[in-house]
């Protein structure tokens, strides 16, 4: 298992260090603009290396994910279309297309689907039927742009996947499902050289960025291992709603975001700079201190759904807890403005 682990974390490092080279020469790079506030141009290969130290892993030990080859297919045309988007800026249509299709793909040669919400509304299992393969296909899309809306700093994207892989694997590990457990920390160790390199733990002029190919092949990789862990057994070691708090920082701030921008009559897919780690950068955060308090928040998160599955505590009590979180989320964003302004009063008056 270590020798596993030492080889996946070199080679990703070795993938990043070699791919830098070869997007520079080809384009692939990140350039500041008015809503882009780095320096200088960065290649865009993050995502780009971790698919491909997966499917090298995978194709050794296919055994270690069911389903193997359809993953490994899916994640392959994932990480092409976001390439392809990081360097031509492809229209957010043809992206949805393939997106479902790809749900299709998994639902029918992986048999992944979104069948059985649990007893949420406390009147027993709610079963989707046919119903769960439209389900399906929409948690699919949301969770790939709900991972690509919050790259938005340094470091962002790659510690809240590794959050919600970490609390996967962990969950994995208590049902007594070993090869599961250690993939989900096989993915974190994959990551880890990309969150060295984007924070320049390298220097500044080796920093790479995680472009749409990462944030799409991540995005996917949660909703398999969601599914996978929540649908795949009489007995899963999942409950459904354990899911939300798993993907919760990603999951509301995709939604207040798009919800914000249709009240003002824009696309809900239009660009902005009203996430949640901008709201803390105006009250006066750096991009270290914002990346600390957002993970944190999301283990925080991830925790409570993890405490709530394991002392079995009533399915609809955990989702109207998530709501709850939600809502002030969603009343945070709605006064974001007047809030930072009091914060930054009251620490002027300290």
């Amino acid at each position: 298992m270590l020798i596993d682990l030492l080889t996946i974390f070199f080679t990703s490092l070795t993938y990043l260090f070699f791919l830098r080279k070869v997007a520079k020469n080809i384009g692939l790079v990140d350039r500041p603009n008015a809503r882009k506030k780095h320096s200088g141009v960065i290649p865009l290969i993050g995502g780009i290396s971790i698919c491909l130290v997966i499917l090298n892993y995978l194709y050794f030990k296919p055994e270690s994910l069911p389903h193997a080859p359809t993953y490994m297919a899916c994640i392959s045309l994932l990480t092409i279309l976001g390439a392809l988007d990081d360097k031509y800026d492809v229209s957010f249509k043809i992206r949805f297309l393939v997106q479902a299709a790809l749900s299709i793909a998994m639902m029918n040669f992986a048999d992944l689907v979104l069948e059985n919400l649990g007893d949420m509304l406390a009147v027993g299992d709610l079963h989707l039927g046919s119903l769960g393969y439209v389900i399906t296909t929409l948690a699919v899309i949301g969770a790939i742009n709900a991972y690509n809306m919050v790259d938005g700093i340094d470091g962002l994207l790659g510690g809240l996947s590794t959050v919600t892989f970490a609390s996967l694997g962990f969950i994995f590990l208590l049902s007594g499902n070993q090869a599961l457990a250690f993939f989900c920390l096989i993915l974190c160790v994959a990551i880890a050289p990309y969150i060295l390199l984007n924070l320049g733990a390298f220097g500044r002029a080796r920093k790479v960025f995680m472009g749409d190919a990462g944030s799409m092949l991540i995005g996917f990789t949660v909703i398999w291992l969601l599914l996978l862990a929540s649908q795949q057994d009489s007995n899963p070691p999942l409950r459904p709603v354990t899911a939300l708090w798993l993907i919760a920082i990603p999951l509301m701030d995709m939604t207040a975001v798009m919800i914000r921008r249709i009240k003002r009559g824009n696309s809900p897919f239009k660009p902005d700079r009203e996430h949640l780690h901008h709201i803390f950068q105006r009250v006066g955060l750096n991009s270290a201190q914002t990346l600390a308090v957002i993970c944190l928040s999301a283990v925080t998160l991830s925790t409570i759904g993890i405490l709530g599955d394991l002392f079995n505590v009533p399915e609809y009590i955990m989702l109207a807890g998530f709501i709850l979180c939600f809502g002030t989320y969603l009343l945070v964003l709605r006064h974001a403005w007047k809030i930072t302004s009091g914060i930054k009063l009251l620490f002027k008056l300290k």
